[in-house]
């Protein structure tokens, strides 16, 4: 069949050298990123200082813009940061814990480093976590979910897409919950954006972190922080900088919050990841994530039908509607055989619990789906991955 997205391939260096089917993981390169890295150099090279008045201090914010166009958040609304973990250590310093609201609502399968925020400041005994349990470590029950939340509990962060399983979570349902009881919701987007449409507007989500290194294709050090409107003026984060300020360049003793969500920077940003993040935002933006998630579906139920075509048993949800853009494979030598792959160079991954993690985004062809699950069979009838045995895995 005619796929007019493959016009795409050309644009990633790293795809004729492998197949490569980690965008869940890192995403590819894109070609404009070495312009973008140089004009990065030329302008320092050139301006030296004056670069920041020209510019690189309103890249938080005008890069920000161009996330808000992928998913779906009003100019004005979303902050750069370097990472997750800096987002939502910003958001948790925006709350004091009372004895009567103070609880934190988790599943066990969310990303371990938004977790290791929370419970480190949980030490202090300020907070209360409550972690959602998962019957068969792919999936959250949704009643289960649901019911955690209650009229003590302050925040709800959640990963729409798990990074393990790319189990899709209901978020409309949870921020409604949590909205009922008077809770506010931190949607962590990393795995969703890029390859599953969705509005954090349309959704009413109070908060929405992410990042690019994956299904965005732009790159490490390019996170993002998406505050709702109305809560912008209201809060004032305790990690914070000299970004936050009203009159940063006053150089004032005391704190000034600027307006909206400028208030919701902190010190000096990572330049260079903001330009190496643009390409991919561009091109993302150019096809449209309604278009790449009907090619991922289809894709993806291709792989699907493949890999237990050739006897392998698919881990992640078979519903397209519960499933973000990634499948997964178990078996009892996953590690192994997704070490032996990429040396082959076929780019996956593996994550204990789900297996190897294989996803197309794009810019993947059928035919590379088609190599992948025989090179994969073609490992193990061979055994060939008892050679390469580890106790870790792929990165």
């Amino acid at each position: 069949m005619t796929d007019d997205l493959l016009k795409w391939r050309s644009q990633f260096p790293i795809l004729d050298k492998a197949v490569y089917l980690i965008s869940h993981s890192l995403g590819a390169m894109p070609k404009g990123t070495y312009e973008k890295l140089h004009d990065y150099a030329d302008v320092w090279a050139t301006r030296g200082v004056r670069a920041w008045a020209e510019g690189w201090w309103n890249m938080p914010l005008t890069v920000g813009d161009q996330v808000a166009k992928i998913i779906g958040a009003a100019p004005g609304t979303v902050a750069m940061h370097q990472n997750v973990s800096i987002c939502q250590s910003l958001i948790l310093s925006c709350f004091e814990p009372s004895p009567t609201r103070n609880k934190i609502v988790y599943s066990e399968l969310n990303f371990p480093s938004v977790m290791y925020v929370y419970e480190a400041h949980a030490r202090n005994g300020k907070l209360r976590i409550e972690t959602v349990k998962s019957d068969d470590g792919i999936t959250i029950p949704l009643e289960r979910m649901l019911a955690a939340i209650d009229e003590t509990t302050l925040l709800v962060p959640i990963s729409h897409v798990l990074f393990k399983s790319a189990f899709l979570q209901d978020a409309r349902a949870i921020i409604k919950r949590a909205h009922e009881v008077g809770a506010l919701v931190v949607l962590d987007t990393y795995q969703s954006a890029g390859t599953v449409p969705f509005s954090v507007t349309e959704l009413d989500t109070d908060f929405a972190t992410g990042g690019s290194v994956k299904w965005l294709c732009g790159g490490p050090g390019a996170g993002y922080l998406y505050v709702r409107p109305d809560l912008q003026e209201k809060l004032e984060p305790k990690t914070t900088g000299w970004m936050a300020h009203d009159q940063p360049f006053a150089f004032e003793p005391e704190l000034r919050y600027a307006t909206g969500i400028a208030r919701f920077l902190h010190g000096s940003p990572a330049i260079p990841a903001l330009y190496a993040a643009q390409s991919g935002y561009d091109i993302i933006n150019e096809i449209g994530v309604e278009r790449i998630r009907e090619k991922n579906i289809r894709q993806s139920n291709y792989l699907i039908s493949l890999a237990e075509e050739a006897g392998f048993r698919v881990t992640s949800p078979k519903d397209s509607s519960q499933r973000g853009g990634t499948i997964t494979i178990s078996h009892d030598h996953a590690a192994a055989i997704a070490r032996e792959l990429v040396r082959r160079e076929f780019i996956i991954d593996y994550r204990p619990g789900a297996g190897i993690r294989i996803s197309p985004h794009f810019y993947t062809s059928d035919e590379e789906l088609e190599l992948v699950i025989k090179e994969l069979k073609k490992i193990n009838e061979s055994n060939s991955y008892h050679d390469h045995e580890t106790i870790g895995a792929a990165f």
